[in-house]
């Protein structure tokens, strides 16, 4: 809820162990409040979120986000590694380096984004493309139950563009995917399930729609 008005009302939404789950509507229809309250950066006014591990409830689940706006201020001095890196700080003690087989993951997820020769680059210097396969990359290389995407393919540059939505699909396999997007045609062919919202939400189990599912 902004001021008085409520951005959201009467959202009954299920996300699957499996599921890649497309969300889409109009600008300010509520799209990124929904991926905040899943994630916790927001508290709903009323109603709840449950979150279960196979078929039991747990208190939380290992999120990777992927937001909209990028969060990194380009003149900070970090390389691209560390940047991936920063996505395994909370499975790390305090003052100690990287096992073995986390700095493995670190370059197993690097080399899928196609990013092996940034390694020790600066993040200054990456595109705009470049850095947000970097993101990606950190949101990923925990290996997180749920992956959220806040339109994922801002930056992203064309010749990229196709191996990103066919990586989507390979984390897919292992990870929940949510994933907000204006570009309902790419969405389409991407997505399991699709859900549009503009203010409440309308859900459609699989992703063969026509065009007046759409608000």
């Amino acid at each position: 809820m902004y001021d008085t008005k409520p951005v959201l009302r009467d959202i009954d939404l299920d996300v699957l162990e499996s599921d890649f789950l497309g969300i889409t509507g109009p600008n300010g229809g509520g799209k990124t409040t929904l991926l905040k309250v899943v994630l916790g950066l927001m508290k709903p006014v009323a109603g709840s979120i449950s979150f279960f591990d196979c078929g039991k409830p747990v208190s939380s689940l290992k999120m990777g986000y992927l937001p909209q706006v990028n969060p990194i201020d380009k003149r900070f001095p970090i390389s691209v590694y560390e940047v991936i890196a920063s996505g395994l700080a909370g499975a790390k003690p305090r003052f100690r380096d990287f096992t073995a087989s986390q700095k493995d993951r670190i370059r197993e997820i690097m080399a899928r984004m196609g990013l092996e020769s940034f390694s020790k680059r600066a993040v200054g210097e990456l595109s705009g493309g470049q850095l947000q396969r970097a993101l990606l990359a950190r949101a990923v290389v925990s290996r997180p139950q749920v992956l959220i995407l806040d339109e994922p393919n801002t930056y992203i540059d064309k010749n990229f563009e196709s191996r990103f939505y066919e990586l989507l699909g390979e984390i897919n396999k292992e990870t929940a995917v949510m994933l907000v997007s204006h570009d309902v045609g790419t969405l389409l062919t991407l997505v399991k399930n699709v859900a549009c919202v503009n203010e409440t939400l309308r859900y459609h189990n699989g992703a063969d729609i026509s065009g007046d599912f759409i608000f």
